[in-house]
């Protein structure tokens, strides 16, 4: 496996990684965000208003990670660019020095710097 190839096994690793972590902690984060709402309302100190924050504190969490997981594809994507600008630039360099190589003369040729008599 080629070097670029590792790499790029290793960043879609990395961001695979990032992803299911922001997704676990936002699921705890929305656990421990709720509690507070369901203990008030279980003992029903809240009423309907007051439960359209949990909505709203829930759609906000939700936003955040999504926001997260957003980043993390977009800086993905900029990396996985990047890879292939570097093969591409690799395979140009790689053709110009065959069209090089071949466009040089199979011997030396000699000038002669002395004036015709």
């Amino acid at each position: 496996m080629r070097k670029l190839e590792r790499l790029q096994l290793l960043k879609d690793m990395i961001q695979e990684a990032i992803d299911r972590g922001a997704s676990s902690v936002e699921q705890v984060h929305q656990y421990i965000a709720e509690l507070p709402f369901d203990a008030l309302e279980k003992a029903g100190v809240l009423d309907d208003d007051k439960l359209k924050l949990k909505a709203k504190q829930r759609h906000t969490i939700g936003m955040v990670y999504d926001a997260i997981r957003r980043i993390n594809r977009e800086i993905g994507q900029l990396i996985s660019d990047q890879f292939e600008n570097l093969e591409e630039s690799q395979q140009v360099a790689k053709v110009l020095n065959e069209k090089s190589a071949k466009a040089k003369p199979a011997g030396k040729v000699r000038v002669s710097t002395r004036a015709k008599r």
